[in-house]
């Protein structure tokens, strides 16, 4: 038996980059996939992709800073496969200008993804979990969460240091029913999202794992773990995949 054998796990953002690495290897590894991102096309083309590793895959539009749209895609979802075992909240925006720049509109739509997105979807699988007595929810923060950040926006920062006190307060309330809550902080990870951060070339050097960004991949790893049965007594941690440059 595959290790998230028949798990239903639902990825936020899933539609390209590593939310769809992060379903692609939940599935090799036996689980139901569900990918779920605001991008309709991109979507389509990322479900026929991960249709070739398992016919049970579905999609939804999502946009996720919508109450209703989590809760009724999460209420679909039970209705489908009468489960709801992982939750990964991945889906994210970034932005990379000075922070006396960053208009109010930016900062607020930032968070509105960042952390509201986060905070909704806890709130919508959290019933399910709860009543099964199980359930495994990671959420997508950053290193620049942990420092500040040196080559991105303020407002991303800020709002990936919330998904890191969110997922503490979530795993303590959902402790008790059995349900594990943590976060990955990915450093430079070898992604599109590279592309728009000016200066990232000149951190490879930092890097002691071979002085090169993280592959995607490499998240989807540790992501794996912490969604298996084999993290079930780990709660409330921020797991690092660096490459050794923030060793804390």
């Amino acid at each position: 038996m595959k290790p998230l054998q028949d798990k239903v796990a639902i990825v936020s953002g899933s539609a390209q980059g590593m939310g769809l690495a992060f379903i692609e290897e939940f599935t090799r590894r036996g689980a139901i996939p569900v990918l779920a991102d605001i991008n309709g096309e991109r979507l389509k083309g990322a479900l026929e992709q991960v249709r070739g590793l398992d016919q049970r895959a579905v999609s939804y539009i999502i946009d996720v800073t919508d109450k209703q749209q989590w809760v009724d895609m999460v209420a679909d979802v039970h209705k489908r496969f009468q489960r709801v075992d992982i939750l990964v909240n991945n889906a994210a925006i970034s932005a990379t200008k000075p922070f006396e720049e960053i208009p109010v509109d930016e900062w607020d739509r930032v968070f509105a993804v960042n952390v509201r997105g986060v905070f909704l979807g806890c709130q919508a699988v959290a019933p399910y979990m709860r009543a099964q007595k199980s359930g495994r929810i990671v959420n997508m923060s950053s290193q620049a969460g942990k420092t500040g950040g040196l080559l991105i926006g303020a407002h991303y920062s800020a709002s990936k240091a919330a998904v890191i006190c969110m997922t503490k307060s979530f795993a303590a309330a959902l402790a008790p029913d059995s349900v594990t809550v943590n976060a990955i902080a990915p450093g430079i990870i070898n992604t599109d999202f590279l592309k728009g951060v000016p200066g990232i070339d000149s951190m490879f050097s930092r890097i002691p794992l071979g002085h090169k960004p993280g592959e995607a991949l490499d998240v989807a790893y540790a992501m794996c773990y912490l969604v298996s049965d084999e993290a079930r007594y780990i709660t409330g941690e921020i797991l690092d995949v660096n490459g050794g440059l923030l060793m804390d």
